[in-house]
């Protein structure tokens, strides 16, 4: 799914869009116990609380396509026939009604999911009438092409607040009040079926992380049986790692700040031209960029092989997985610099009398710890150590 596929079931899910009769919920402790399942009608709720309900659901679809939201594919043989993707088409085809589906879910869930402390399980089942997309992008709402049927689910932690002093308007004072278990934004969540191309795709599965570091591959493992990319933040340590042994001594600084930029102006140009599909990128293009940086054919082949090794054959990467474009820095055992990623020119390094330097081009303005400071004239010795 694309960022405007989802952001188009986002604005549907709303509580004057939905066509989500009921929300389930399943609350359970730190033991992996269920404390409580209920049903909620979306009818009888207050609106106060249905928005809120569905605010929840609707975080469940935030965050950025490849780093937060992550595209699952099930194997043409799970769709035929296996049991993790039968129970979610249950699911789906039942609306949710059925008890003894949901609690196979549940159970899934529990058994597999690493999160300490209170958690709830909410779960919603929603119908979206797909309006016709005119040629000029406009949508036809009285005229639908599908409806698509989906299953939306978060999983969110519940903390327990400390008691506080609280307002109590007949008394007008305070006192103590009780303990609150209010219930936080999803840890991570799923959407089944994908709305790929603006239609269904059984085949494909949308699930959310919040946290990058982390993929609850157990669960991904029991719930969906089917391979997940590393996390986004692995992914970035992996080709981080990747470029200093593969390339050995000549990872220098023109190769780094080369790599972060040619893979920042694809970013751009992708962003610039409004591709709703995101921008993945291959070994292929990574290699061709180090070879432009004069790396050697040696170097360039070696990184190849352990690209297939780190990250699968032939894989395909995000690039914000891998870079941050909004930053460049550069670290010592006892110093960091941050740079504006669009002026790594001003930065250089030089061995001068067998010492390592970092050069900084310090034409403008240059203050420390808030004060501005001047530069003392260059002596005859010192300008006798630049080459």
């Amino acid at each position: 799914m694309n960022e405007k596929e989802i952001g188009e079931i986002r604005r549907h899910l709303r509580r004057d869009r939905s066509n989500m009769t009921a929300i389930y919920g399943c609350f359970v402790n730190d033991n992996k116990e269920i404390i409580a399942e209920y049903r909620a009608s979306t009818g009888i709720m207050s609106e106060n609380e249905a928005d809120k309900y569905f605010a929840i659901l609707r975080k469940a679809l935030s965050g950025s396509v490849g780093k937060n939201l992550i595209d699952l594919t099930f194997k043409t043989s799970q769709v035929a026939g296996s049991p993790e993707h039968e129970l979610l088409m249950k699911l789906r085809e039942t609306k949710l009604q059925d008890e003894e589906l949901r609690m196979t879910l549940y159970k899934k869930i529990i058994d597999n999911l690493v999160l300490e402390g209170n958690y709830l399980i909410l779960l919603g089942c929603d119908s979206y009438d797909v309006p016709f997309k005119s040629k000029d992008d406009s949508l036809q709402n009285d005229s639908a092409d599908e409806t698509f049927t989906y299953l939306l689910c978060a999983v969110c932690p519940v903390k327990q607040t400390k008691p506080n002093l609280h307002y109590v308007p007949e008394e007008k004072t305070f006192h103590d009040g009780a303990m609150n278990q209010p219930v936080s934004a999803p840890e991570l969540g799923f959407l089944f079926p994908a709305f790929d191309n603006r239609s269904t795709n059984i085949y494909n599965a949308l699930y959310y992380t919040h946290n990058t570091k982390e993929n609850q591959d157990a669960l991904i493992e029991a719930v969906f049986n089917t391979p997940i990319p590393k996390p986004a933040a692995e992914q970035k340590k992996c080709f981080e790692a990747l470029l200093t042994t593969a390339l050995g001594e000549e990872c220098n600084l023109d190769v780094v700040q080369t790599v972060h930029e040619q893979l920042c102006e694809r970013m751009e140009l992708h962003k610039e031209s409004k591709v709703p599909d995101p921008l993945l990128i291959d070994k292929g293009v990574l290699t061709d960029v180090l070879a432009s940086c004069g790396v050697s054919e040696e170097s360039v082949a070696k990184f190849s092989i352990q690209y297939d090794e780190a990250f699968g054959f032939e894989a395909e990467l995000h690039p914000k997985n891998i870079i941050d474009s909004k930053h460049f820095e550069i670290h010592t055992p006892d110093i960091a610099i941050k740079i504006d990623p669009t002026r790594t020119d001003l930065v250089e390094t030089r061995v001068i009398g067998g010492v390592k330097y970092i050069m900084i081009n310090a034409d403008e303005d240059v203050e420390v710890n808030g004060v501005s400071i001047h530069f003392q004239k260059e002596t005859e010795n010192q300008a006798a150590m630049i080459p």
